[in-house]
């Protein structure tokens, strides 16, 4: 059994344009709105895999979903409704694009570094080592 969206194709009242990014189509409604499909697909440096992992899209739009809840409050949004897991509808807004990548550990220098002691890395102080529990 195939649980996997790779692709999306609607054609909605009022529908200007559609864009299709690497995991997600964006649906532009009169200018004025936005209808966000999370699907299925993976990518991987720059490339989209063949095939999908299954339900990926609805937890990616879920996530997203709950933190711009939890910050609304701080920062308006885009977001106006969630009606399917997948999906996500908003304004239609001028982007302030931000891309983060987050890992659990460092290497190279970083890494050589931080195991000398040196607690200050490209200017920006980094966190003490925890004891471990015996």
């Amino acid at each position: 059994m195939n649980n996997t969206i790779t692709d999306s194709n609607f054609n909605f009242p009022g529908q200007k344009s559609v864009y299709k990014g690497k995991v997600r189509a964006v649906y532009n409604i009169n200018d004025e709105a936005l209808v966000m499909v999370a699907t299925d697909r993976l990518s991987a440096f720059d490339v989209v895999m063949p095939k999908g992992i299954p339900y990926k899209g609805q937890i990616l739009n879920q996530i997203a979903t709950k933190f711009m809840a939890q910050t609304e409050d701080i920062v308006p949004n885009w977001l106006t409704a969630t009606p399917d897991p997948n999906v996500a509808v908003g304004h239609l807004c001028e982007p302030f694009k931000v891309e983060m990548v987050i890992r659990g550990y460092m290497s190279g220098h970083a890494a050589r570094e931080y195991k000398a002691g040196k607690r200050q890395l490209c200017g920006v102080a980094m966190p003490r080592r925890h004891e471990r529990k015996r």
